[in-house]
Order: C-alpha cells, then structure tokens, then sequence
C-alpha cells in the first residue's frame, strides 16, 4: 500500500495562498474548511465559511486580476505558520475599499504583508492577513 505524503503545516499553509497565484477557486476551496475564518485586518472584513471567503478573494481577483503574492519569509510553530508577502498587481477593475467602491486606477501596487495561519488537519482553519490599507491607496493615488 503506497503512503501518503504527509504535508507540512507551512505547505498547508501556502495552499490556499498558491491557489490564489493560479486564480484556481477549486483548488482555494479544497485548501479550508468549511468552517475556515478570514480576518483581514487592514479593511476590518472578518468572513466565516468557504463561500464566503471565496467571494471575497474572487473581489480582489476582480479588482487586481494579475495580483500575486511572493512570500519572503516563512514561520512555524505548532499548528500556526506565519507567512511574510509582499502583493503586486495592477489596479485594473473595481475594488471594495473600507469606505467604498474605488474605480479601476491602472497603477501598480506592491504591498508588504503577513498572514498568520492556523492549520487543522491538511487544511486551513484561520487567516488573520495584515497589511496596511493606508499604503495601497497612497500607491494607488486614492489618498
């Protein structure tokens, strides 16, 4: 009987983070639970449940289509991976911002961020993703 590959919380972690890379929402979905939580600090949106966290990834896939994040530096301890990013992309459809819609700009970001990632099994629980709103805004001539 061939043995499974067992997974490493920081390849747990990266999952769903790769799956948004390729835009694959099948392969985002298999990465969570269903019960996975999203808490993304720098917009004040926390989402419980796959389709909710979905949707709001596909948001930033619509508002930022070539987005892609890079991880710079990788942690782990005990069931929880700290993952250091930085995000690029071009702004080129609508973004949901804290204080509404933002038309398509046509400028580029490049935003630090980490995300902290609680891990279950082989899959992700918990997302707390911080960067700084203020920062992407600057960069895409909203402030």
């Amino acid at each position: 009987m061939p043995q499974q590959a067992v997974l490493s919380i920081v390849d747990v972690a990266k999952a769903g983070l790769n799956a948004y890379n390729e835009k694959n929402w099948d392969k985002a979905r298999a990465s969570l639970l269903p019960d996975s939580v999203y808490d993304e600090v720098g917009t004040g949106r926390k989402v419980q449940g796959v389709n909710e966290i979905l949707a709001l990834w596909q948001g930033w896939a619509r508002a930022i289509p070539d987005s892609r994040a890079t991880i710079n530096n990788e942690l782990t301890f005990g069931n929880t991976a700290v993952l250091e990013l930085t995000w690029r992309g071009t702004h080129t459809g609508p973004l949901q911002t804290p204080t509404g819609e933002l038309a398509p700009t046509g400028k580029r970001i490049e935003l630090r961020a980490c995300q902290v990632i609680e891990v279950s099994g082989d899959r992700t629980k918990v997302i707390r993703q911080y960067f700084d709103m203020a920062t992407m805004l600057k960069q895409l001539g909203a402030v």
